[in-house]
């Protein structure tokens, strides 16, 4: 499994949206100069996260996004399979129940039901306020 820009630039998006929060709606633009990601980017996960209840949107003058929830409400692993479709680390895991006609004979299916919890469990258990709070600690818990 391997996260792509979108997941990753989503994250970035979601946790300064959660930094600023205080601050109100906030002009993609200025998510995009403070991130280094274009503002043409951002609005392809923009169109993603519009079909959720992660985000408000505000029209026109001071318009922008902001986040519908309070950060420690949104786990990283929900807004990965939001912007990649799911976190399975082999096909077969996409589908439940597995559709796959080798599942009863397959030996490996274990290893990898192991490794899908695995991740699953890890990024569950994450939140963007664990994240932010981590950096203000300056540890290296995290690493996105």
């Amino acid at each position: 499994m391997k996260i792509s820009t979108k997941g990753r630039y989503a994250l970035r998006m979601l946790l300064d949206l959660a930094q600023h929060r205080d601050e109100g709606f906030i002009a993609l633009k200025d998510i995009a100069a403070r991130q280094g990601i274009s503002k043409k980017y951002l609005e392809q996960i923009i169109t993603i996260m519009n079909h959720t209840d992660i985000l408000t949107a505000n029209r026109g003058y001071q318009g922008g996004y902001k986040l519908t929830k309070a950060p420690d409400q949104y786990t990283i692993g929900y807004i990965l399979r939001l912007t990649e479709g799911g976190l399975a680390p082999v096909a077969c895991l996409e589908r439940d129940p597995i559709e796959c006609e080798r599942a009863g004979e397959c030996i490996t299916l274990p290893l990898w039901k192991g490794l899908y919890k695995v991740i699953n469990d890890y990024l569950d258990g994450i939140t963007l306020q664990d994240i932010i709070d981590s950096a203000a600690d300056n540890s290296d818990n995290y690493i996105i």
